[in-house]
């Protein structure tokens, strides 16, 4: 059943938040920069800019993951969503972390004369405000989600990357405002404003940590993870109980999108069962899983002896 707008708005409510507060933050950066001439204010725009660029293209991946399966994607799209969290994981590093440590390379070699820096504490300070109220939603969305997982293991076992991408962002963006901010005190207390340079290097030199984190998780997405483990031992489980199976052989999954699943299931039946009862217990065992675990969109059972079969747990 297609979304309300309403939920459609709630489930995207972190990449809202960080969109909105990145936007307003970008200009504000890029003004104090052009009245400071700050190498890590600038450098801050930037990374600004490019969050806000990435948010724009996570919700265009999960508009373009809900179109239905056709005859080209019997499966759907819901992996095309993964395609663009390691477009982003891209950006932010070559953009992102590239243009900083660029910026800051060039300000070392020709630093330019210390301004006023009241401008820009002004905007960083603005600027912490905005970014650690999105920070904050991205916290309490993810939270909410991972029950009790612990934090990485949630960011690993999670199928979602507009969730961990956001937190992750978020996170570089707060660390790189107190970079900045340490810059420009730095710069003016000591008389070098080739202090401002080397914070705008700093910086480039998170976001391109973060963007390596999130290459990571988001190149297990796009190649394919299985599903969580309980509920693969769920599937299992319900399987087992089965008396006209005598054994499971494998049960393998693979998430088509975040909150769809493929099951594979090799199961050797009861040898005394015809065909016809056969095809009548799997349509049983499938509606049944369906019933259980909505998130099974395909359900592929194969009777097959355990000897001839690769078991794989």
């Amino acid at each position: 059943m297609a979304a309300s707008p309403a939920s459609g708005w709630r489930a995207n409510i972190v990449l809202y938040a960080a969109l909105a507060a990145n936007v307003g933050i970008a200009v504000a950066k890029f003004v104090a920069a052009a009245i400071t001439g700050s190498s890590s204010m600038l450098t801050e725009g930037v990374h600004s800019l490019v969050d806000s660029f990435n948010q724009i293209l996570l919700l265009y991946g999960q508009r373009r993951a809900k179109r239905p399966p056709d005859a080209e994607h019997p499966f759907g799209y819901g992996r095309e969503l993964y395609f663009w969290a390691f477009v982003v994981a891209i950006l932010i590093f070559g953009l992102g972390a590239g243009v900083s440590v660029y910026e800051g390379w060039l300000h070392i070699l020709d630093p330019e004369p210390l301004r006023d820096p009241l401008v820009n504490y002004i905007v960083l300070g603005i600027a912490t405000a905005m970014e650690g109220t999105s920070w904050v939603i991205a916290i309490r969305e993810f939270r909410a989600g991972k029950g009790d997982c612990g934090w990485w293991n949630a960011i690993r076992e999670s199928k979602d990357p507009a969730g961990f991408i956001v937190l992750f962002e978020d996170s570089a963006a707060l660390a790189g405002l107190v970079v900045a901010g340490v810059g420009v005190w730095a710069s003016h207390a000591w008389g070098d404003p080739r202090i401002d340079g080397a914070a705008s290097i700093v910086i480039g030199l998170i976001l391109a940590a973060v963007a390596t984190l999130l290459a990571r998780e988001a190149k297990g997405l796009l190649i394919g993870e299985r599903a969580n483990p309980e509920l693969i031992a769920q599937v299992r489980t319900m399987l087992e109980a089965e008396p006209r199976i005598t054994a499971v052989n494998h049960v393998r999954t693979i998430h088509t999108a975040p909150d769809r699943v493929f099951v594979a299931i090799s199961a050797d039946f009861d040898d005394g069962l015809a065909m016809g009862e056969a095809e009548t217990l799997i349509e049983r065992i499938e509606a049944k899983l369906k019933a259980a675990l909505p998130q099974l969109s395909s359900i592929y059972i194969r009777p097959e002896k355990r000897e001839d079969a690769e078991v794989v747990a």
